[in-house]
């Protein structure tokens, strides 16, 4: 019984949800070292060694700031992005991307860093430090492209100084800390910079004011590897080196990037239960940069890192080292081959969608052109694949003859089969290895549209005219209607139009499709379009636009090889 056809169906279907269930890897290849072009060289940088394998985190708890005066907030103002600047540890008390809208990334109490922390060696706490800043507002602009933002203050004898620079066309937030030790002993400190998150997401409101933005993950990169844990309920403690580590959603992420001053990643979890049943915190994930230097009397140690607020565009996080960061997954082949990083093929593919994008101006054209682009590099063997099952599709007769005179010898019946095949030159597998080939191209496009924040927001045909339409739907309770009709590519289909279309086209494709064995089987084939519709009603307009045109040019590929032999049966 020949199963090609069905086969290639379900294989379509099985890479949309395979990758959620079994492909996302722990390990991936780690970024290159983060640019090093303007490290300063510390005073006195006398940490102790990291150990090269993670080990337990010692993370101190925090304790409030010793006040000095009433907090200070300094407004930071850039294109980028709005932050407002905490004199208590130098923190960052709110922060808001400029990205498709207004995306908060900072919520007190929820999810944020905690500030610099100052500890002595060998203690359970470690304190604020209470600083100063040098101004209250910093604008930039195309007259000011950059500025530097200074905070001092003292504790426990030691004189600290922390200086953020900010950019106009970064994301990346460059942080200089020094610490001066003014006794007359040596000081053994922790010098801490955490940046935690609830770890229980559940509460309905507050991923409404974050769209994508809360934490789904932890990944840092060490000893040339790529870490994840993306259940935030199961973090371990953790204290190793590595070159970054972050918080991140599919879509952003916060980072935090050493250069200098011998910090460690550090990672720290609350243990709480998240199967609680209220909505209130139920514990934190913490990650954090760490060092642990030794100060002699009248001298100072100097830490240098870079922290990252922003969307996973490709091209910002390579900037940084941060590109490993998106996770495209692994094709799905045996563990013990250990997988085909689709990043080969899923980085391509972005960098050209964002190419067409910059020539054609929206992100939906962009998709339809790089779908063509992909059926057109694939034709040869779409044809060898039409070809095949044409030929297949004209034996028919035959086999079934063979399978009425041979019911009752299997095989004698495989025998005359496999004869049948070669008398006739016929290949049983030639019209599914070609579609096979194809397979993890497409696989590739749907991580790479799957996890391409660019399409956040973006529009493709986007009707403002019909904006009193969509708010009388929402009055009639319709709140799943926002806009009319496809005005965020990275959002589904408000009208299940897409969907709707994307199965119609299938089930054309499905009919038009040579059918080469049982008659049952075609028939069960004709049921895949509706499953096909009912999986796509959620998913990104962005891969339904995709799969949808991907139908469409099926469906022209196989009228145009099955044009002549139309004519040549009119002629008849």
């Amino acid at each position: 019984m020949e199963q090609r056809a069905f086969l290639a169906v379900v294989l379509m279907a099985a890479i949309l949800v395979i990758y959620q269930i079994f492909l996302v890897p722990t390990h991936e290849q780690a970024p290159p070292s983060p640019d090093t072009r303007q490290q300063e060289s510390p005073v006195i940088d006398r940490s102790s060694p990291a150990a090269p394998t993670p080990g337990t985190a010692t993370l101190p708890t925090p304790v409030p700031a010793e006040a000095i005066g009433p907090q200070r907030l300094t407004k930071v103002s850039t294109p980028l992005y709005e932050t407002a600047v905490s004199s208590d540890g130098g923190k960052l008390q709110e922060l808001t991307l400029n990205y498709r809208g207004k995306k908060p990334m900072i919520v007190l109490g929820e999810l944020g860093p905690t500030g610099l922390l100052i500890g002595q060696a060998g203690t359970s706490t470690a304190r604020l430090v209470a600083m100063q800043p040098d101004t209250d507002t910093v604008t930039l602009g195309p007259d000011q492209p950059s500025r530097d933002l200074t905070l001092s203050g003292t504790q426990d004898g030691l004189r600290v100084r922390q200086t953020l620079t900010f950019r106009t066309d970064s994301y990346a937030i460059e942080s200089r800390i020094r610490v001066e030790n003014t006794t007359k002993t040596s000081r053994a400190v922790t010098v801490s910079l955490p940046w935690s998150s609830r770890q229980d997401w559940r509460d309905e409101k507050l991923k409404e004011r974050f769209q994508g933005q809360h934490p789904t993950e932890i990944v840092w990169g060490t000893n040339g590897h790529v870490v994840r844990e993306d259940n935030l309920c199961l973090v371990q403690p953790v204290s190793t080196t590595g070159s970054w580590i972050g918080l991140g959603s599919v879509w952003y992420m916060a980072a935090l990037i050493p250069h200098s001053g011998q910090f460690k990643l550090v990672v720290q979890g609350e243990d709480k239960a998240c199967e609680a049943k209220s909505m209130e915190p139920v514990g934190r994930a913490t990650i954090a940069l760490q060092a642990a230097p030794e100060i002699p009397a009248g001298q100072a140690w100097e830490g240098r890192a870079t922290i990252f607020v922003g969307p996973k565009e490709y091209d910002r996080l390579k900037a940084l080292g941060l590109e490993s960061a998106i996770n495209f997954g692994g094709f799905p082949v045996p563990r013990k081959w250990g997988g085909l990083p689709m990043e080969w093929l899923g980085v391509p593919i972005l960098l050209l969608m964002n190419w067409v994008y910059r020539h054609v101006g929206n992100y939906g054209i962009a998709i339809i052109l790089l779908t063509v682009v992909s059926k057109v590099l694939f034709y040869p063997l779409t044809v060898k694949s039409m070809r095949s099952m044409k030929a297949m599709q004209a034996l028919q007769p035959q086999m079934n003859s063979l399978r009425n005179k041979y019911k009752s010898d299997p095989q004698r019946l495989q025998r005359e089969t496999m004869d049948l095949y070669r008398q006739h030159k016929v290949n049983p597998v030639g019209g599914c290895l070609p579609m096979l080939a194809q397979v993890p191209i497409f696989y590739a496009l749907y991580l790479a549209l799957s996890n391409a924040v660019e399409l956040q927001g973006a529009e493709f045909l986007c009707a403002g005219w019909l904006a009193p339409l969509a708010a009388v739907l929402r009055w009639f309770k319709m709140h799943w209607v926002h806009d009319l009709w496809i005005c965020n590519l990275a959002d589904a289909d408000p009208l299940y139009v897409l969907p709707l279309l994307m199965g119609i086209t299938m089930f054309f494709q499905q009919k038009m499709t040579p059918t080469t064995g049982d008659p049952r089987q075609a028939k069960m084939m004709l049921v895949m379009p509706f499953i096909f519709t009912f999986m796509f009603l959620n998913l990104p307009a962005g891969l339904v636009l995709y799969w949808t045109v991907s139908n469409v040019l099926q469906i022209l590929q196989q009228w145009s090889m099955d044009r002549p032999r139309t004519r040549a049966a009119r002629a008849a």
